[in-house]
């Protein structure tokens, strides 16, 4: 056992003390965005976060990612990503069971099973990280920072597509509960807020996403298409144009378009329909492409020396950027704080729901989550002798629902509310939970 990471009784404060220092951070933000303060307005803390996301966050990715990435620890990494979806996965499962348990609205019963499953894989963990690098005696050692964040990063881009596929179609509206109204069969949509007279929730993890509004963003879109096939009438919702996609006006029957069209079996059509409608190509941000950036040129020896190194042509630039990513952590901490200032909204899911959602991903997933991490420790599939790597593997089961669902609510103009709450009392539960598993991973450290 490395004595170096091992932590004894009476260092348990050794393992919250990291904590205690983003809930100082968060209290100050807290404290500046108070509606009775007003010290810091709320448009203040958007433009905050934009920098956060295209600017700060991108820099920090960027510079320890590509430090730490090679062509070696790529092909050993392979388990952060998988483990992410392993997490999604238990953790879907688990919110199907508090839709069983707790019986929730019907119309929020898909809401329950992705709030449990999507936890905070990006933004937290780095502050977390980063807070935990900063306490002298850590366990992780001289590279303990840098190699954080890499992991961290490493997992982002499968979080993304996580977002952009299957929470983005899980988040849309029920069809029964979809009212369309008028003569013209026209959809009844809320006014639409201005940038900066949203609620913070919307803006905080991914800025402009709530902007990023389609045709079909705000409507029960794979039900409609598939309405026909199981039966469903669609007599109230206007019908969907599978033609239109990609097609050109007044094409004849010889051209490829209707001859492939003709076809396609009305399953495969309407798969594929759903498919050209997922926005995947928001993916392609400024943190994912700093972190596709950083991959390719930590992985070529040649670019990886002109840009990274003390002796390196560049260095200047990347010390530069090295600055200016040093702000990420107390953005973010003053960013989450602000949020939670705006209080919990009244909402429609219920108190027992919240309550299930909040137990299930904050103390039943972590501890399936230090199994797994246990496990595939047994079975050799983890890098040997790095303990910040199954220390971020294991923050991957511990962390509160994503802030990112709340933009994506907002974008599908579904349960907006309902996850403000949620995601207030998770955030405050979470300093509890945290800590008490930041002492237990630190202990595991010496065993696993």
């Amino acid at each position: 056992m490395d004595p170096q990471v091992a932590v004894q009784g009476g260092d348990w404060v050794s393992a919250v003390t990291p904590l205690l220092k983003l809930l100082c951070l968060t209290v100050i933000g807290l404290l500046l965005a108070h509606p009775r303060a007003q010290v810091v307005p709320k448009a203040t803390f958007k433009l905050l976060s934009k920098l956060v996301f295209a600017l700060f966050l991108p820099c920090l990715i960027f510079v320890h990612l590509g430090q730490s990435v090679t062509l070696h620890n790529v092909l050993h990494w392979w388990f952060i990503p998988v483990n992410v979806l392993i997490a999604t996965a238990v953790g879907c499962a688990l919110g199907y069971a508090v839709a069983l348990v707790c019986r929730p609205p019907h119309q929020f019963f898909r809401f329950t099973v992705i709030m449990t499953g999507f936890g905070n894989t990006g933004n937290l963990p780095i502050a977390i990280i980063g807070s935990v690098c900063h306490t002298a005696d850590h366990p992780f050692g001289p590279g303990c920072h840098r190699e954080g964040i890499a992991y961290v990063s490493f997992a982002q881009w499968v979080a993304v597509l996580l977002v952009y596929t299957l929470v983005y179609h899980m988040m849309e509206p029920p069809m029964q509960y979809y009212e369309i109204v008028g003569e013209g069969n026209e959809i009844e949509e809320e006014p639409q807020l201005s940038n900066f007279s949203r609620p913070l929730l919307q803006e905080a993890e991914w800025p402009g996403m709530a902007d990023k509004e389609t045709e079909h963003s705000k409507t029960p879109f794979i039900a409609r298409i598939f309405a026909s096939i199981s039966g469903s009438s669609q007599n109230t919702f206007p019908d969907i144009d599978f033609t239109e996609e990609g097609g050109i006006s007044g094409a004849g029957p010889s051209s490829p378009k209707s001859l492939r069209c003709l076809a396609e079996p009305k399953v495969v059509r309407r798969m594929r329909v759903v498919a050209e409608k997922t926005p995947i190509q928001h993916v392609l941000q400024p943190p994912t492409i700093a972190s596709l950036l950083a991959i390719i040129i930590g992985m070529v020896p040649v670019l990886k020396a002109f840009v990274f190194g003390a002796d390196a042509p560049l260095s200047f630039f990347t010390d530069s950027l090295e600055i200016l990513a040093a702000a990420v952590v107390p953005s973010v901490m003053l960013i989450l704080g602000g949020m939670l200032a705006e209080g919990p909204n009244d909402n429609a899911l219920g108190m027992r729901t919240i309550v299930g959602i909040t137990v299930a991903r904050l103390l039943i997933l972590p501890c399936i989550g230090i199994g797994i991490v246990m496990l595939a420790d047994r079975l050799h599939l983890l890098v040997e002798n790095d303990q910040m790597y199954r220390f971020v593997l294991s923050l991957q089961y511990s962390t509160p629902s994503a802030i990112l669902l709340g933009a994506i609510a907002s974008l599908r103009g579904y349960s907006v509310k309902e996850a403000s709450a949620l995601l207030f009392w998770q955030h405050i539960c979470a300093v509890f939970s945290l800590s008490i598993y930041l002492v237990v991973y630190f202990k595991l450290l010496s065993y696993i």
